[in-house]
């Protein structure tokens, strides 16, 4: 189980297709609309409906706060019975849960059944709570609301399972970490991608490409920060092109060397990138370390913040501020990752951590291993 936002949805799904390459029974449960076209049409889906959840932007400082009351909370509450109506019906060894879909970890700790924690961002690690004790203990507050069966010593067993935790990333990104026994660094799962969008451009040679994207929930207070990029590459024509990701209202009437798109073939798109300018969303910065390219992560929210100090502490890439930054500023990032070998060094190590951390197959592994041992 896992919330119905792409990012998470993806990388479950790759594991779960090296899991039934690998003989084993997997079903799902959610919403199935927005689940069939991540999946295989025979994999069982267990329907538990989808509805909508409230704005959930704020400053860093309460977006945790912000995030579990705003949508962690009602999405658990929503799908509860449901999910335990798939289990029932399922009957499954193990249960998968990612850390946003908490109702999956409570039924399976109410059923007395393993379960697999999905750690798909970046500030989960090592606790939500970012090392507060104040934030903890607002966290197990609301968990006990949730859950009043739950002895509280064991409350965050429903963000941390207690047997497994897969986490989508590798030290070479996140830096020395207290990790124990049942934390698994298994590196991004990229997978098989069903998109048949056409490649946006044809690659120059003697261009550089920048991809620039805040990704899809961010379109609405994105206009501001894609104008500043416009304007920062504007005087690079004869030397970088663009692809920006946003609506074409949004941006109309691009210089040539700038390509606007609602939608592009991520992972083909890639390999003929030279430099990401995005958000900070993990899978963006996941999929542009994975080829070795280095970044501008300019991030909003959440644990965006999180992950664009990794991307800057391990040397991959350069942080920019996503409502103060001028065009000179953002320009100056943008060549000085194109230019500075350093950068694309840094994320190459990078890369070749995530090559060697397994990706899905060695995250199917370990969950076989945890349906054994039960």
């Amino acid at each position: 189980m896992v919330p119905p936002v792409a990012g998470h949805a993806r990388p479950a799904a790759a594991v779960s297709q090296a899991l039934r390459e690998r003989g084993e029974e997997v079903a799902w449960a959610g919403p199935k609309q927005f689940l069939a076209p991540l999946l295989d049409h025979d994999v069982p889906i267990f329907p538990t409906g989808m509805r909508l959840y409230r704005d959930l932007r704020a400053t860093d400082g309460t977006a945790v706060q912000a995030f579990l009351t705003g949508y962690v909370m009602p999405l658990a509450r929503f799908v509860l019975r449901a999910v335990d109506d798939a289990v029932e019906a399922f009957a499954p060894d193990v249960v998968v849960a990612d850390q946003h879909a908490i109702a999956g970890a409570l039924v399976a700790y109410r059923r007395g059944l393993p379960w697999a924690s999905l750690l798909p961002g970046s500030r989960q690690l090592p606790d939500l709570a970012n090392g507060s004790q104040e934030v903890a203990e607002w966290i197990e507050g609301h968990l006990s609301k949730l859950a009043p069966d739950v002895p509280q010593e064991r409350l965050p067993w429903l963000l941390y399972s207690p047997h497994l935790r897969l986490a989508f990333t590798t030290l070479a990104l996140t830096g020395p970490l207290p990790l124990d026994d049942t934390t698994v660094l298994v590196g991004p799962v990229l997978g098989a991608r069903p998109d048949d969008s056409p490649m946006p451009i044809v690659p120059d040679p003697a261009r550089r490409t920048v991809l620039v994207t805040v990704g899809t929930l961010n379109v609405d207070i994105s206009a501001d920060f894609y104008r500043r990029v416009l304007e920062a590459l504007a005087p690079l024509a004869d030397r970088v092109s663009a692809v920006v990701v946003a609506p074409p209202d949004v941006l109309p009437d691009p210089p040539e060397h700038i390509t606007v798109v609602p939608h592009v073939p991520m992972l083909r798109l890639m390999p003929h990138v030279d430099a990401v300018v995005s958000h900070g969303g993990m899978n963006t910065v996941a999929e542009a370390l994975a080829h070795g390219v280095p970044l501008v992560v300019a991030p909003i929210t959440l644990d965006q913040p999180t992950t664009a100090a990794q991307v800057v502490s391990c040397g991959a890439g350069l942080r920019a501020d996503f409502d103060r930054a001028t065009p000179d500023q953002l320009r100056a990032a943008i060549l000085a990752v194109l230019d500075v070998p350093a950068y694309r060094e840094a994320a190459a190590r990078v890369r070749a951590s995530f090559r060697a951390a397994g990706g899905a197959p060695a995250a199917a592994e370990h969950l076989q291993r945890l349906a054994h041992r039960g």
